[in-house]
């Protein structure tokens, strides 16, 4: 099953695979007030945004920055295969410019955390949000490490959001995470030049 998940992102072209990206953001953004409509009659989750609150330094700024160091270091040490996903990140990223990676990371971040934590969680509490994140991340479920950092991943953020009650520090903890590790991803895996090359 793995194996033909990494062949269907292979067979995907950039263009194809940065179309997807984008509608699978937006659906999730339909999601989040479509089910805001059905279940709230309203959008409360939207006064949940608060972005003059200092959490967002404390929490969503720090707790993001320390998950990348350690999501860097533990790349460093264990063995690549616990971070194989198909490939789909490495695609995702390698090619993007910066301002692409931050405006990819943005509208992941934004959408993802309207749906999970303003909506499911809100809602049907943090381990179905949890859940629900895992599986939309589905690429994850190939790797048990993987799915054990994305499942941690989504209720430590569950937590943050229940502790602070602002889906800004969310969100920005969310961006951060996911564009830091987007440049990651880009420098780490640009060509190597032979020494040839290098000379000419």
């Amino acid at each position: 099953m793995k194996n033909k998940y990494s062949e269907l992102i292979n067979e995907l072209s950039d263009k194809e695979l940065i179309t997807h990206l984008y509608s699978t953001q937006i659906l999730l953004l339909i999601i989040s007030f479509v089910s805001g409509m059905i279940v709230f009659d309203e959008f409360p989750f939207l006064n949940q945004i608060r972005w003059n609150d200092p959490n967002i330094i404390y929490f969503g700024i720090s707790i993001g920055l320390g998950i990348v160091l350690l999501d860097v270091i533990l790349m460093k040490v264990l063995p690549k295969s616990y971070y194989d996903d198909g490939g789909l990140n490495v695609k995702i990223f390698s090619n993007r410019s910066i301002p692409h990676i931050a405006v990819i990371a943005l509208m992941v971040a934004v959408s993802e955390e309207l749906l999970f934590r303003g909506v499911i969680q809100t809602t049907l509490g943090m381990i179905v949000a949890s859940v629900i994140f895992a599986i939309i991340h589905y690429r994850y479920l190939f790797s048990p490490f993987l799915l054990i950092n994305i499942i941690l991943l989504s209720f430590l953020i569950g937590f943050v959001f229940e502790w602070t009650g602002n889906l800004a520090v969310t969100i920005v903890m969310h961006f951060i995470i996911d564009f830091l590790l987007g440049i990651h991803i880009k420098y780490k895996n640009v060509p190597k030049l032979d020494c040839k090359e290098e000379i000419q």
